[in-house]
């Protein structure tokens, strides 16, 4: 025999349960389940790529200290890093931020392979190349597939252009 519950706690559970088949329904979100993923994805990405260019941009033409690396470069990459991230949590110029970052992540990750680190690091503290090569591969998927029905760029030219084709 079922213990009787509380009338406040069935109330909760039921409420759970009702608010579950309204996140489920694939109605209640713009163009289903996909935009929403997209649109977690973009924030985080975008969220963890501004963090990690927050530093560099506050020094963009000496933040790799005594590198061979020229200062302009030093700066496009602090850019890329922390001006894309903005642009991705927002879905602005999705396409073209894509790009400054995957070409950053290519070059740490081409850097960390000719010192010869591996994938995952064998210790916690010891160089590998997975989050940049995780970066590189995240913004490639945004790139290919764009930033989904709930960013800017769909506000702005999206709707536009699916109006097109559907005349």
């Amino acid at each position: 025999m079922r213990p009787k519950r509380a009338p406040r706690e069935r109330n909760l559970l039921r409420g759970g349960a009702n608010i579950m088949k309204w996140l489920r329904n694939p109605d209640f979100y713009p163009n289903g389940l996909p935009a929403v993923g997209l649109l977690f994805l973009r924030i985080f990405t975008g969220y963890a790529m501004a963090q990690h260019g927050l530093g560099k941009i506050q020094n963009p033409f000496g933040w790799m200290g005594d590198a061979p690396v020229p200062g302009f470069l030093q700066a496009l990459a602090a850019a890329s890093e922390f001006f894309g991230g903005i642009a991705l949590i927002f879905g602005v110029l999705t396409p073209l931020a894509c790009l400054g970052i995957m070409s950053t992540m290519f070059v740490a990750i081409m850097s960390m392979m000719m010192r010869g680190a591996p994938m995952v690091a064998p210790k916690p503290s010891a160089p590998s190349w997975e989050m940049a090569g995780l970066f590189f591969f995240i913004t490639l998927a945004l790139f290919m597939t764009g930033p989904g029905r709930l960013s800017v760029d769909y506000f702005l030219f999206g709707r536009k252009r699916a109006t097109e084709t559907a005349t």
